[in-house]
């Protein structure tokens, strides 16, 4: 398990158009669950999708157009990554992850909060964003994106 906090070289965080256009197999690969967003988006049709919503979910190829579409900032949220092969029934069983008062991220062994996800894009208070996978290939990919992305578990160990 690896992890990135992302918090240096760009003009916002917790954006996600970057990685699901720019990374084919997150939008391919995957379906993803929005649990506890919270976020501003300026169309009317987003808004009713992801105000005041417990959970939100998504296919990649879904997740991506919308981003696609608008590019909106997450504050708080966590957007977890799941097999396509994992059912919807199967996710909603365990609790939903949340941001917001969550200590984990910031300790040693890292760890995805849900435990059938793959990976876990952290929004923090829109202050950075945080990835946590267990795919390695996955975590390369996003820190070639972002070139400043510092290895979370190195950062939690120095501070």
């Amino acid at each position: 398990m690896k992890g990135l906090i992302l918090q240096k070289g760009e003009r916002g965080y917790s954006y996600f158009k970057k990685p699901f256009c720019g990374i084919d197999a997150l939008s391919q690969n995957y379906k993803w669950m929005l649990s506890n967003p919270v976020c501003y988006p300026q169309s009317d049709v987003l808004k009713r999708k992801f105000q005041n919503q417990k959970i939100v979910q998504f296919s990649g190829l879904e997740l991506k157009k919308i981003l696609e579409l608008e590019d909106f900032q997450l504050i708080w949220g966590v957007l977890s990554g799941f097999s396509n092969h994992i059912t919807w029934g199967e996710i909603l069983q365990y609790s939903l992850p949340y941001a917001d008062g969550y200590t984990g991220f910031w300790h040693n062994p890292l760890t995805l909060q849900h435990p059938l996800a793959t990976a876990e894009f952290v929004a923090w208070d829109s202050r950075c964003t945080l990835f946590i996978s267990k795919d390695d290939s996955l975590i390369y990919d996003v820190s070639r994106l972002y070139p400043q992305a510092e290895d979370l578990a190195a950062y939690n160990e120095n501070v």
